[in-house]
C-alpha cells in the first residue's frame, strides 16, 4: 500500500548534489591587507633624504669653520706678508677661530634638518625624530641609568687608553694649543655636539633606515657611520677609535631598544660632559697651555 507521506519524502540523491551555501565573512573577520609597493618606495625615499641631510651636515662642519677663520687669515697675511704662510699652521688664534666656527656649523645643521623634517614647521619636529621619553619608564630612572652607563663607558675608555697607550691626535693638538681652545672645545662638546650628532644619526638616519629595512640593518649601519666619521680625526690612536666604536654601538642600540632617541642623547651628553671636565682641568694643569 502506498501513502501520500511516503511519496513526499525527499530523494537522497537530490540532497547529495545540492550546491553548498557560500560562507559569508563575519563581522570580526578582516581581509588580508595587500602590501602597497608605494609605501616601500616612500620609505626608501626617506632614507635617501636622510643620507642627503647627513652629507649636508658633514659639508657644513668642514666648510663653516674655514669661513669663520678667513678674516683672521686675511689679517695675518696682510700684517706678516710671506711670513704668514710659515706661521699660520701653528697660529693659536687661527686654531681658536676654527673651533669657534663649529658653533655656527652646528646651528646651521639643526636649522636645515628642522626645515626638511618638519616640512617648514608643518610637522612636529622633536616628536617626528623621536626626541621623547620611552614609554613605561620614569624620566628620572631613565636619566640616572643613562648617566651611570656613560660613567661606565668613560671608565672603559680610560682602561682601553691605558692598555693601548695614549697618542696625540689632531684634536689633542688643537685642544692643547691654548686654554681658550680648550674651553671652546669643551663648550662645543657639551652644548651642541651631542644634540646635533644625535639628531643626525639616531634621529634622522636611524629613523629612516629602521622604517625601510628594520632595526637589524639600521643598528649596524648607523653605528658604523658614526664611528667612521670620527676615525679620520683619531686615525693615529687605536684606543680612541675603539672607544668611539663602542660608544656608537651603545648609543644606537639604546635607540633601538627604547624606541626613542632621548636616552641616547643623555648618554652622549653625560659622556662628553665628563670628557669636557677633564679637558678644561687639563688646561690649568698644563702650564704650557697658559702661555
Amino acid at each position: 500500500m502506498y501513502t501520500e507521506e511516503s511519496s513526499q519524502q525527499a530523494n537522497p540523491l537530490d540532497q547529495e548534489w545540492t550546491t553548498p551555501p557560500t560562507p559569508t565573512p563575519g563581522p570580526n573577520i578582516q581581509p588580508t591587507p595587500t602590501p602597497d609597493p608605494r609605501e616601500a618606495w616612500l620609505a626608501w625615499a626617506e632614507v635617501a633624504k636622510a643620507v642627503i641631510l647627513w652629507v649636508t651636515s658633514f659639508m657644513l662642519l668642514l666648510s663653516v669653520p674655514v669661513v669663520t677663520a678667513l678674516p683672521w687669515v686675511a689679517y695675518r697675511m696682510v700684517s706678516l706678508g710671506a711670513e704668514a704662510a710659515r706661521t699660520l699652521p701653528t697660529d693659536k688664534m687661527l686654531l681658536l677661530f676654527s673651533v669657534i666656527g663649529i658653533l655656527p656649523a652646528h646651528l646651521l645643521t639643526l636649522a636645515v634638518i628642522w626645515m626638511v623634517i618638519s616640512e617648514g614647521g608643518r610637522k612636529p619636529f622633536w616628536k617626528t625624530i623621536g626626541f621623547e621619553w620611552p614609554q613605561g619608564l620614569h624620566p628620572a630612572v631613565t636619566s640616572l641609568g643613562c648617566v651611570m652607563l656613560a660613567v661606565v663607558l668613560f671608565g672603559l675608555a680610560q682602561l682601553v687608553t691605558y692598555i693601548y697607550g695614549e697618542r696625540k691626535t689632531d684634536i689633542d693638538l688643537l685642544i692643547e694649543s691654548s686654554i681658550y681652545a680648550r674651553i671652546a672645545t669643551a663648550f662645543m662638546a657639551t652644548a651642541t655636539a651631542p644634540l646635533v650628532e644625535e639628531v643626525i644619526y639616531r634621529g634622522v638616519l636611524y629613523r629612516a633606515l629602521d622604517k625601510a629595512a628594520g632595526a637589524a640593518v639600521a643598528v649596524p649601519v648607523v653605528s658604523l657611520l658614526f664611528a667612521g666619521v670620527h676615525v679620520w680625526q683619531y686615525r693615529n690612536n687605536v684606543a680612541v677609535i675603539i672607544v668611539i666604536t663602542v660608544l656608537s654601538i651603545v648609543l644606537t642600540v639604546s635607540r633601538a631598544l627604547s624606541g626613542k632617541m632621548l636616552p641616547a642623547f643623555i648618554i652622549h651628553l653625560a659622556f662628553n660632559g665628563i670628557q669636557s671636565i677633564f679637558i678644561v682641568l687639563g688646561g690649568f694643569i698644563d702650564a704650557d697651555a697658559l702661555k
